[in-house]
């Protein structure tokens, strides 16, 4: 017997193969779908977060509800936003197998407002789909800090996960480096190859967990944006150059004590974080 045929949580659920194919389930391309059907795998990501004992957790894009049975597994009650409609009636059977561990809403998450959703502060835990995820993250990351959820546990094709804890001046390190560092802590939790996906994506990915941390006084999230999207939008130029589009920057530079002839992708989180704060 395969791993992603390994016996659910609970032992009178269904195999997650059984209920893609009873709902018609194949993976849409066009919702940037690729469904996780290894227990022991959706078990070690549902573990990521700590102890999530009735503790309330977000996920996105559940599909058939692997992730789902691994943290109603563990002890959380789980929040589910789920955009095709095709996946309802599976996720409906399993909140009967969880009662009142499951809500299910039906809707897109970019479209949902999610913090609306809790009381309390929920960790998110989910296999994003690859075409709304940076988005998603970026979402959460500029959320008045200190943010509404507790952590992110999120699955991002492997070159998106590389860039999200990238030091600096490596080769993935940019933009989407520094407005996840600079005020939280973020580390790739563990690989996940390719072949563990039904279907399998072309690419690897991997999961990234993310935990705030205080965020540096006089500093905002808008700023800290402005700058590095200008910086990295032209990473090969010196920063005299890329980031004179942005009013007082180059002042900035002067009084931080940054020389302008370097590139965006050799300055530190903790660099632009003194340029934003000099910037006011």
């Amino acid at each position: 017997m395969s791993q992603a045929d390994a016996a659910p949580p609970r032992p009178n659920l269904p195999s997650l193969r059984d209920i893609i194919a009873r709902y018609g389930l194949n993976a849409s391309k066009a919702l940037g779908q690729n469904f996780l059907l290894d227990a022991q795998l959706l078990a070690r990501i549902a573990r990521i977060p700590g102890d999530l004992h009735d503790a309330e957790v977000l996920e996105i894009g559940p599909g058939p509800g692997g992730l789902t049975r691994a943290l109603l597994a563990a002890g959380a009650r789980v929040t589910a936003v789920e955009r095709d409609h095709r996946c309802i009636p599976a996720l409906a059977e399993l909140g009967e197998a969880f009662p009142g561990k499951l809500r299910v809403i039906e809707g897109d998450a970019l479209e949902i407002d999610a913090a609306a959703l809790f009381e309390g502060k929920p960790h998110i835990a989910s296999n994003l789909p690859y075409n709304i995820g940076t988005a998603l993250l970026v979402r959460w990351l500029s959320a008045e800090w200190a943010p509404w959820w507790q952590s992110l546990t999120l699955m991002f094709q492997r070159e998106v996960a590389d860039r999200i804890v990238a030091p600096t001046d490596g080769e993935a390190y940019g933009r989407l480096a520094v407005l996840a560092q600079w005020r939280s802590r973020a580390t790739l939790a563990m690989p996940v190859h390719r072949s563990a996906f039904t279907p399998p994506p072309k690419v690897m990915s991997a999961v990234v967990h993310i935990v705030p941390s205080d965020a540096p006084e006089g500093v905002r999230f808008a700023t800290l944006e402005r700058l590095t999207a200008a910086g990295f939008g032209q990473r090969r130029k010196m920063l005299r150059q890329s980031l004179k589009g942005v009013a007082g920057a180059l002042e900035a530079l002067e009084r931080v004590g940054i020389d302008p002839t370097r590139r965006a992708e050799t300055v530190s989180v903790a660099e632009f974080v003194a340029l934003a704060h000099a910037l006011g």
